[in-house]
């Protein structure tokens, strides 16, 4: 940990916490034994191999669902605490669901996940705990220098204080502006300029420096970046770390290297991915509708009794590659909610929306027809939000690369939207697009799974509007 990177962090933390999963399993199956007076030996544990890949699974899906390793949440003990508490309480949750309503009697064991849910509880949180309690020491924390004093500079060091202040020390900016030498920047000094980094970073025993630059590097620059990566010194750009702290990819800061920052080798384009997930889009949308059916009656029936006008509506989108398409949707507003026939986002506490349609929103069920829109192939179950054709040309003419959302399918379900929410400006369409480019470069049925989880989370907790 003392020179750790943040994603060399993470992987200690899943790894030390999927070993003590499976030795709190061995140790649930020794109380059941114990308790049962079997013979606890291999063959015992061996006739039961399965619980040692499923709970662990189980318990590391539960655990990024509950954010257990975001650089945010896992440095604070109480933040920390309330994650495994959760993640500990979903396995659970899960395991009863199986265990009485899918399992045939007998064919489960009663136990072994509570005995399990407590013991890693418990040892989990004292290895946590100790973590948190080490990690918050000033000399766990690794030291960086970042080159660039300027906008991109600034940026990545408010990221670094916001959501990576424990695992990073920043010690000051490099800059070759000689007006910014000796000046402070986000409570920052300019330790110097390029010329300077070698021996500041070796003096300071630096590992990592930061790259924050969007403009092509200088002769003496680039030497002394050379000189860093000679000494084992680590270079890092700006827009790869922003990545790993946000989950967005920096449009407005990349400069020069938009081709490290922007999706160029889309999953789109393989032959295995695309065929994998239009399989998964139709037995999802699929079953969805079969689920959704039982409830249709009762929406339809509450939507008629609260206002008159149409059940479902159409609404003029644009999909991959620009093609417009009709979106599907329960009406949630009062009739002629557009009569002026200008586009109109909603708004919170929007006045058009209906009694019944609020909750609908809430519940994102309003949005469950465009399981058609997925089994057409116009709309996948994950992906960027399809937007206005009004909106859209409003915001590629004013946000850079705004137009790369439209290289996938638009989704029902998206990593904006779990991140981000709704977007009621041109600034939060700035943000949504960050998220929606972070998605493109690195979609994988992984992370479609992972948005998803969050997305049923969402709709529970009702944060849909």
């Amino acid at each position: 940990m003392f020179s750790f990177r943040l994603t060399e962090r993470r992987t200690l933390l899943v790894v030390v916490d999927l070993i003590l999963v499976e030795l709190t399993t061995v140790l649930a199956f020794w109380i059941m034994a114990a308790r049962a007076q079997w013979i606890f030996d291999w063959h015992y544990l061996s006739d039961n191999t399965v619980w040692f890949v499923a709970l662990p699974a189980l318990w590391f899906i539960s655990a990024l669902f509950n954010d257990f390793y975001n650089p945010q949440k896992i440095t604070d003990l109480q933040n920390a605490l309330t994650a495994l508490i959760r993640s500990v309480g979903l396995v659970m949750i899960v395991y009863l669901v199986v265990y009485f309503f899918f399992a045939t009697p007998g064919a489960l064991p009663r136990g072994v996940v509570g005995y399990q849910g407590v013991a890693s509880s418990i040892l989990i949180g004292l290895w946590r705990l100790g973590y948190v309690m080490a990690i918050q020491r000033p000399h766990f924390a690794r030291k960086i220098i970042i080159v660039g004093a300027g906008w991109a500079g600034e940026t990545i060091a408010q990221a670094i204080q916001e959501h990576a202040s424990v695992h990073y020390r920043i010690l000051g900016f490099i800059d070759d502006d000689p007006a910014k030498v000796g000046q402070t920047i986000c409570d920052l000094p300019v330790l110097g300029a390029s010329s300077d980094l070698i021996h500041l970073a070796q003096d300071q025993n630096v590992p990592e420096v930061i790259l924050a630059i969007s403009h092509e590097t200088n002769p003496i620059l680039f030497r002394a970046l050379l000189d860093c990566k000679e000494r084992g010194i680590q270079v890092t750009l700006m827009a790869e770390l922003f990545e790993q702290l946000t989950g967005r990819i920096p449009i407005e800061h990349i400069g020069d290297y938009w081709n490290v920052a922007l999706p160029l080798d889309l999953a789109e384009a393989s032959g295995f991915y695309p065929v994998a997930k239009r399989i998964f889009d139709i037995v999802s949308a699929s079953i969805g509708l079969i689920l959704y059916a039982i409830l249709f009656p009762f929406i339809v029936l509450a939507i008629l009794i609260d206002s008159r006008g149409a059940i479902i509506y159409t609404q003029e989108r644009i999909g991959k590659s620009g093609k417009p398409f009709k979106l599907l949707k329960l009406r949630t507003m009062v009739t002629d909610a557009e009569a002026d026939g200008q586009a109109l986002r909603a708004q919170e506490r929007d006045p058009r929306i209906t009694r019944v349609g609020r909750w609908l929103r809430k519940t994102r069920l309003d949005e469950m027809p465009q399981l058609l829109n997925v089994l057409k192939g116009e709309m996948s179950a994950v992906g960027p939000r399809p937007e206005r054709p009004e909106h859209l040309a409003e915001l590629d003419r004013v946000i850079p690369f705004h137009r790369l959302r439209n290289s996938v399918k638009p989704g029902m379900a998206g990593w904006a939207v779990v991140n981000h929410g709704y977007v009621e400006s041109v600034e939060d369409a700035k943000i949504r697009l960050q998220y929606d480019l972070y998605y493109i470069k690195h979609q994988s049925l992984w992370l479609d799974w992972m948005i998803l989880i969050k997305t049923m989370g969402h709709m529970l907790a009702l944060r849909g509007r």
